[in-house]
C-alpha cells in the first residue's frame, strides 16, 4: 500500500510539474508574439509556486520591463542577477540598472552599469557613454529647473501621449473609447487599441475631445504630425492587410507610417509610405522645419539598437528618398524614439540608451547643416524623472510645449503634461576627442599621464589622467580653438592644436619621447632614435638622399657620446636567391658604415654585417605569399650598440 501511495505521489508530482511546463510553454508563445500581459500572468503564477529558472525570470522581467512596470521588473531582475548572475547576458544588467533608477536608487544603478560596461568592453555605446559621463547626474542637475509643468486638462483614466500641434489645439493618441463598447484589446498590455483624438483651444470644440473617426481602424493609430498648412498628415498605424492586422514571418504585428490628405473637411487617401516593411516597424513621424524631411523611429535592418531614429527626404508625389540612420551620436544599442524638430532645428527625442534618470528620458541636440554629431543633452527635471518621459514637443516662439509620462500620481497610465520653458537649454557644440598616450620607443601605454587642454588665451580649461590602457577622453567646445597637450614625468611633452570644427569626433594619439634614454650593449639604436626605414634602390647599395637624413641621426648620437661603438646590420626580404641576398645585404651594410666614416666617425667605432634573408621578422619566407608591406618589414637596418 505504501508503495502505491508513493507511486501515486510521484505520478501526481510529475503531472504537476508537467502542468507548470505546459503553462510556461503557453506563456512563451504569448511572450514571443509580444502578448506580454497574458505572459506575465502565467509566468508569475509559475514563479509563485516555487518554479524558477533563468529563462523564466528573464522573460517575466522583460514582460514587466516592456510594459513600463519597472517596480515589478526590478523585483524579478534582482532575483535573476542574484541567483543567475554568471549565466545571463550584459543586457540584463543594463535593464536592472534602469529599474533601479526608476526606484531612485542611483548608487546601485551605477554599480550595475559599471558591471554592464565591464561586460561589453567598449562594444556598446551605452557603456561607453556611461564611462565618459560618470558625473551625468551633476550634468542633469545643472540642466534641471528650466520648465514649469502642469497636468493636461483633458487626461483620462486611460493612456494619453504623443501630442502634436494642430491649428490652435492638439492631436494626441489615447486608448479611451468615447464612441462605443469595443471588445478589441491589445494583448501587449490588455488595454484598448489606440486612436487619434483632437482638442481645440478655441471655443469651436466646446472643450470636447473629438475622435478622428476618418483615420480610425480596429487597431492602433498613434503619434501623428501635420504639415503647417494642414493639408497632409503622417501617422502611425498597425500593419493592416485589408480589415485584418498584417503580421510578419514570425506572426508579429508591426507598425507602419501612413499619410492622409485633408480634403472637404475630412482625411482621405490614406496610404502606406513606401519605406515601410512587413518584417520591421516604422513609427512616430516628425517633420523638419522646412517640411522636406520626415524623421521617424524604426528597428529596420541595420539599426544600432532596439529602435533608432531615421530620416528620409520627402520628394513629392508620394515618393521618398532612402531612409538614413542618424548615426551613433544619436542612436545607441537601447531605444531611441519619438523625434521632434523645433523651429530652431533642435532635435528632441526619447531614449533609455543615453545616461538618464530612469526609463525613457527626453534628450535634445542641435542640428547643423544636416549634421547630428553635436552634444546630446538630457533636458533635466521636472520633464524627466524615474519613469518613462517621452513625446516632447515645443514651440520656441511661445516657450510652451507638451510631453507624456507614466510618472506616479497621474490620472491614468501615460498622461500628458503641458510646460513653459523659463530658461533655454544651451546646445553648445561639443567635440569628443579621444586617444592614447604611449612611449615613442617601446609603444607601451603611459598610465597616469596628464592630458591638458589650453585655450587660445593660454588658460588651462581642462585636465584628465590616462587610464590603465593609456587612454583618455575629452569633450571640447568645437566653436573655439584649443591646444591639447600630453605630459608625464620623465618625458618631453607633446601638443596638438585643434581649431574650430564641425563637432565630429576626433582621435589624437600621443607618442612621447623620453627626456633621457638609458641604453645598454645589444640595444638597437635605430629603435631608440625612431629611425625611419633606410631604403636602397632595387639591386643597388648606394646611400640615397632620404637615407642620409636617418644616418645623420646616428652620427649625431655618436658625436654626443664619443665612446659609443655600433655594428651596422643589414637585412633583406626573402625574394630572390638566398646567396645573392646575403651578398647584397653585406654590401649595403658596408656602404652604410663607409658613409659614416666619410662624415668623420673613426673606423674603430664601426663594424658591419649582412644577414640576407636569414633573420626574417615575420612569416614571409620562400614560397609564402605576402604583401609588399609585409616584405618591407624584413628590409631593415639595425645599429646595435657594441661593448
Amino acid at each position: 500500500m505504501k508503495r502505491k501511495i508513493a507511486l501515486l505521489i510521484c505520478v501526481l508530482a510529475h503531472l504537476y510539474s508537467w502542468g507548470q511546463e505546459v503553462k510556461v510553454s503557453r506563456a512563451n508563445k504569448n511572450y514571443d508574439n509580444y502578448s506580454f500581459k497574458p505572459a506575465i500572468d502565467i509566468y508569475q503564477k509559475v514563479l509563485d509556486k516555487g518554479y524558477k529558472s533563468a529563462d523564466l525570470l528573464q522573460r517575466l522581467g522583460n514582460a514587466y520591463y516592456f510594459n513600463a512596470d519597472y517596480k515589478n521588473a526590478n523585483r524579478i531582475y534582482k532575483d535573476l542577477v542574484d541567483n543567475y548572475g554568471d549565466e545571463i547576458g550584459s543586457e540584463y544588467y543594463f535593464r536592472f540598472s534602469q529599474t533601479l533608477k526608476s526606484l531612485g536608487d542611483y548608487d546601485a544603478a551605477d554599480k550595475n552599469m559599471i558591471r554592464f560596461q565591464e561586460m561589453t568592453s567598449g562594444r556598446d555605446s551605452r557603456g561607453t557613454n556611461f564611462g565618459r559621463n560618470r558625473d551625468y547626474q551633476e550634468e542633469i542637475d545643472a540642466n534641471s529647473g528650466r520648465y514649469v509643468i502642469a497636468p493636461f486638462e483633458y487626461n483620462s483614466v486611460y493612456h494619453e501621449f504623443a501630442p502634436s500641434f494642430y491649428k490652435s489645439g492638439l492631436i494626441f493618441s489615447s486608448d479611451r473609447d468615447t464612441g462605443n463598447l469595443r471588445k478589441d484589446r491589445h494583448t501587449w498590455n490588455s488595454r484598448q487599441f489606440l486612436d487619434l483624438y483632437k482638442i481645440n483651444s478655441d471655443s469651436a470644440s466646446n472643450g470636447k475631445v473629438i475622435k478622428l473617426d476618418d483615420v480610425s481602424s480596429k487597431f492602433h493609430e498613434s503619434s501623428s504630425v501635420i504639415t503647417k498648412d494642414g493639408s497632409m498628415m503622417y501617422f502611425t498605424r498597425n500593419n493592416l492587410d485589408g480589415q485584418k492586422v498584417g503580421r510578419d514571418d514570425a506572426g508579429i504585428a508591426r507598425l507602419k507610417i501612413y499619410s492622409a490628405e485633408w480634403q472637404d473637411d475630412e482625411w482621405v487617401n490614406i496610404k502606406e509610405l513606401p519605406f515601410n516593411g512587413d518584417n520591421f516597424s516604422a513609427a512616430h513621424p516628425a517633420l523638419s522645419t522646412d517640411e522636406q524631411t520626415l524623421y521617424f523611429s524604426s528597428d529596420r535592418p541595420g539599426s544600432i539598437g532596439a529602435s533608432d531614429i531615421y530620416k528620409a527626404s520627402i520628394l513629392g508625389n508620394g515618393s521618398f528618398g532612402p531612409p538614413k540612420n542618424l548615426g551613433d551620436n544619436i542612436n545607441t544599442e537601447g531605444r531611441e524614439s519619438f523625434p521632434f524638430i523645433s523651429s530652431e532645428d533642435h532635435l528632441y527625442f526619447a531614449s533609455d540608451g543615453h545616461p538618464g534618470l530612469g526609463g525613457l528620458d527626453v534628450f535634445g541636440t542641435k542640428i547643423t547643416d544636416g549634421d547630428y554629431t553635436r552634444r546630446v543633452i538630457n533636458v533635466g527635471r521636472p520633464v524627466n524623472g524615474p519613469q518613462d518621459d517621452f513625446t516632447f514637443i515645443f514651440t520656441e516662439d511661445t516657450k510652451r510645449g507638451y510631453f507624456a509620462s507614466n510618472r506616479e500620481n497621474g490620472t491614468g497610465g501615460d498622461d500628458l503634461y503641458s510646460f513653459v520653458e523659463t530658461k533655454p537649454l544651451v546646445f553648445e557644440c561639443i567635440q569628443m576627442v579621444s586617444g592614447t598616450v604611449r612611449d615613442k620607443i617601446t609603444n607601451e601605454p603611459l598610465v597616469g599621464a596628464t592630458v591638458v587642454v589650453i585655450d587660445e588665451d593660454n588658460e588651462e580649461i581642462l585636465s584628465v589622467i590616462t587610464d590603465f590602457e593609456g587612454k583618455f577622453d575629452l569633450n571640447l567646445d568645437c566653436d573655439q580653438g584649443n591646444f591639447v597637450r600630453a605630459l608625464t614625468e620623465g618625458y618631453i611633452p607633446a601638443e596638438e592644436y585643434l581649431g574650430k570644427s564641425d563637432g565630429k569626433p576626433k582621435i589624437i594619439d600621443f607618442y612621447l619621447e623620453r627626456e633621457e634614454v638609458t641604453v645598454g650593449f645589444g640595444d638597437d639604436l635605430a629603435k631608440l632614435l625612431q629611425l625611419s626605414t633606410i631604403y636602397f634602390d632595387f639591386d643597388k647599395y648606394n646611400i640615397r638622399p632620404d637615407a642620409e637624413v636617418e644616418l645623420q641621426k646616428v652620427i649625431a648620437a655618436m658625436d654626443k657620446y664619443p665612446s659609443l661603438r655600433i655594428k651596422a646590420n643589414s637585412h633583406t626580404d626573402s625574394r630572390g636567391p638566398a646567396a645573392y641576398n646575403l651578398w647584397l645585404s653585406g654590401k649595403r651594410a658596408e656602404s652604410t658604415i663607409n658613409y659614416m666614416k666619410s662624415k668623420g666617425i673613426s673606423d674603430d667605432r664601426l663594424t658591419s654585417e649582412g644577414y640576407g634573408e636569414s633573420r626574417l621578422q615575420n612569416r614571409c619566407s620562400d614560397g609564402v605569399r605576402c604583401s609588399g608591406a609585409e616584405h618591407q618589414l624584413n628590409r631593415r637596418s639595425e645599429f646595435i650598440i657594441q661593448e
